[in-house]
């Protein structure tokens, strides 16, 4: 049940994320959720948006090099430990996470994550297995 994340490898300079955002935000992609990390002279942005694909061509037309790949997003209870479990799943189960960041959403009561690890399907089905509600594209 993985959902697509877009990946833009990008130069750290002055504008650039306004440039990426801009760009989808004139074409009508919603963006859900965010990442950025960076080293001094470049970074990647991890974007999950309302049209992955259509946001790949935009910006790779636009001269970003940008690419698609599969992720897992999670919700667990909105309390201390939610996430310390489903860690411990992964863990025990020789899973390594590659990284992970918040997904925001208006739901209540429970907390969202998006991450990448070295075995996505051993993953999705260790968490499900494990109760641990998974999302697909269509509840972000």
């Amino acid at each position: 049940m993985a959902i697509r994340q877009l990946s833009v490898f990008v130069e750290n300079k002055k504008g650039t994320l306004h440039e990426i955002t801009d760009v989808l935000a004139k074409s009508g992609i919603d963006l859900r959720s965010m990442s950025i990390a960076d080293t001094s002279d470049y970074g990647i942005v991890r974007i999950i948006a309302s049209d992955p694909e259509r946001a790949k061509e935009i910006l790779n037309a636009a001269g970003h090099a940008a690419n698609v790949r599969s992720v897992t997003a999670f919700a667990v209870p909105d309390q201390p430990g939610g996430l310390a479990k489903v860690l411990s799943i992964l863990e025990e189960n020789g899973i390594d996470i590659e990284y992970m960041y918040a997904l925001v959403t208006k739901t209540v009561g429970k907390a969202y994550a998006v991450m990448r690890t070295n075995d996505e399907d051993k993953a999705e089905k260790l968490l499900n297995d494990n109760g641990i509600e998974l999302l697909d594209e269509a509840h972000i």
